[in-house]
């Protein structure tokens, strides 16, 4: 009877024990399950913030730029003007908002949109591959190249004569990345490559001797020749085929924004006009 009674009260509490478990169990997946579902409704929630409704909530478009690319931005006078300064007045006009501009180098204009101190970059920036891994880019408005400053009398007369000399570049575009062959896809190799925020100081110290060759883009380097038209020349060769867009954070619908009025400053012929107003500008 009483190994009867033992064997009943030990079964009676391991069903206990079973029964109490499968609660705990219960209980923790159902909590497990709330966190999972809270985790995905945030997820959600961030990725459906609108980058656009934020800007006409403050009223205010902030386009980061370095403003040392004339015809594309340049100073004048405390004004910042160019070709992608009109693009964002219009873009700023569309969205009903006030444009901001604030003016950094040019390597630190992808890491200001990472960081959300900008809503767009426009800046003569070049679609890479590697540039896109970290933002997105805008349709395409201007096809551009890198091409090569020399002084007048240089015995620099195409793009295999900068092997083994010491050229400059503006730090962070694509002529730096050409001329470093950063992708791979170069085919000089040049002694030394020196480095400038703005590209007038790489030129003035080309004409100083300092450095052999300037490569940059095409029309500022036009702008920089006719400055200094008795000093330097520019050479026929072009080292690249680019195409300049615009900028903005990873997943912001301000992109989509962005290539609307881009259309339609094309399809109206305004962009053209905009182009040759700056491009023509000495």
């Amino acid at each position: 009877m009483k190994n009867v009674f033992k064997s009943l009260l030990v079964a009676s509490l391991t069903a206990g024990m079973v029964l109490s478990m499968a609660a705990c169990g219960g209980k923790s997946s159902e909590s497990s399950s709330a966190k999972s579902s809270s985790a995905s409704a945030a997820s959600s929630t961030a990725s459906e913030k609108s980058a656009v409704a934020d800007i006409k909530k403050s009223g205010t478009l902030t386009m980061c730029t370095n403003a040392e690319f004339k015809p594309f931005e340049f100073k004048k006078g405390n004004d910042i003007k160019g070709i992608d300064v009109e693009i964002s007045k219009a873009i700023a006009d569309d969205l009903g908002v006030k444009l901001k501009i604030s003016d950094i180098a040019f390597d630190s204009l992808i890491p200001s949109l990472q960081a959300g101190k900008a809503d767009m970059a426009a800046a003569g920036i070049t679609v890479t591959e590697d540039r896109k891994k970290n933002v997105d880019f805008s349709d395409t408005y201007f096809n551009a190249s890198q091409t090569i400053i020399v002084t007048k009398g240089s015995d620099i007369k195409n793009r295999t004569d900068l092997n083994g000399k010491v050229v400059g570049v503006q730090t962070g575009t694509t002529g730096d990345t050409y001329c470093t062959n950063q992708d791979g896809k170069s085919d000089i190799k040049v002694k030394e490559v020196r480095r400038y925020n703005k590209g007038m100081d790489a030129v003035a110290d080309l004409i100083s001797g300092r450095i052999n060759a300037v490569v940059i883009d095409n029309y500022p380097a036009k702008k920089l020749v006719e400055q200094n038209s008795d000093k330097i020349a520019l050479l026929s060769d072009s080292l690249t085929s680019e195409s300049y867009a615009i900028a903005c954070p990873k997943g912001s619908d301000l992109t989509a924004e962005i290539n609307k009025v881009l259309k339609d400053l094309k399809d109206s012929g305004k962009l053209q006009k905009i182009m040759d107003e700056y491009i023509s500008e000495k």
